[in-house]
């Protein structure tokens, strides 16, 4: 790992006041990851805070830092201004304990169609995003496009997060519960939620108020628990609860969402019913997880990416 000791800013305001806090800027670099491009993990759909850069890079901003990641050659280059150490936020987060050659090569033996998905999107890697984010996240992208979803989360980050600079440009940190409780519904349709306002709302102040408790959560390892769970939140409904179960720190691989794309792939490769809208999601679930088990959701993604994007 390489890391500087140079310093950036911060800033958020606070009842009128502006707050300061030192972040450093520091570099980390892996080499010879074989499971690891930049486009297949961060256009796959599931996050809405990185953006492509001219250079072919990609910025997002995770917790409190802002992360600009690149690959050259075999090498993979993050650099970042925050508060975290950056090589432990990135083991996390773009989850390198993981073992994912292993887990192409599992459900590479189960057929030809997961073979020829993996092949098209081998570089993929689930995020373990954080739970809060990736929740209000999925709410704000239900009957959404993507260009929108990451135009209404900028606003509310600008609106009621934290000010970092990098490189020159400024970026704004994903809201608390507790910041994002203090908007009203209006202000929230201000930033242009449209339906979702009201959903955004509740939900934020169930879980500011610890009626859902996102650390017993967590820890609860019933997949059903915290499914049920989950979906007692405003605007949270079954395809909504496994992207959140899937592309949160919940880390739960068996969710299998299902959208379009999904439900088009799966019809089209195991299903082969002439009239698409006919096919129910109980039996896309129920093959799933007979196919694909433990590993439906990464599945999925794979899946997912091949027939979007291909």
């Amino acid at each position: 790992m390489k890391s500087t000791k140079k310093y950036g800013m911060i800033n958020a305001d606070k009842e009128g006041m502006k707050e300061k806090m030192k972040c450093k800027e520091q570099t980390y670099i892996i080499e010879n990851c074989n499971t690891f491009e930049l486009r297949d993990i961060f256009e796959c759909g599931q996050c809405f805070r990185w953006n492509k850069q001219e250079d072919g890079s990609y910025i997002g901003i995770v917790r409190n830092n802002v992360i600009k990641v690149k690959k050259q050659e075999n090498k993979v280059i993050f650099q970042s201004v925050g508060e975290d150490n950056l090589q432990e936020l990135v083991t996390e987060y773009f989850d390198f304990n993981t073992n994912y050659e292993k887990i192409k090569e599992t459900l590479s033996n189960i057929d030809e169609n997961m073979k020829k998905s993996i092949s098209y999107g081998k570089g993929i890697r689930i995020l373990n995003q954080d739970l809060w984010e990736t929740i209000i996240s999925f709410i704000i992208s239900a009957n959404n496009n993507i260009p929108r979803i990451k135009g209404i989360i900028e606003r509310m980050a600008k609106a009621y997060g934290k000010e970092i600079i990098f490189e020159n440009k400024s970026y704004y940190t994903f809201p608390t519960p507790y910041t994002l409780a203090q908007a009203s519904v209006a202000d929230l349709r201000s930033l242009g939620l449209g339906f979702r306002d009201v959903r955004v709302y509740e939900t934020t102040k169930m879980i500011q108020s610890k009626q859902i408790d996102l650390e017993k959560l967590k820890q609860e390892k019933d997949f059903e628990k915290v499914r049920n769970t989950l979906l007692t939140l405003p605007g949270v409904g079954p395809k909504v609860a496994d992207c959140i179960l899937l592309f949160s720190s919940l880390k739960r691989w068996e969710a299998f969402p299902i959208d379009v794309w999904v439900r088009r792939v799966m019809n089209e490769l195991y299903i082969k019913e002439p009239n698409e809208n006919k096919v129910k999601k109980e039996e896309i679930q129920k093959i799933a997880y007979e196919k694909f088990g433990s590993l439906a959701g990464i599945a999925q993604q794979y899946l997912f990416y091949w027939k979007r994007e291909a």
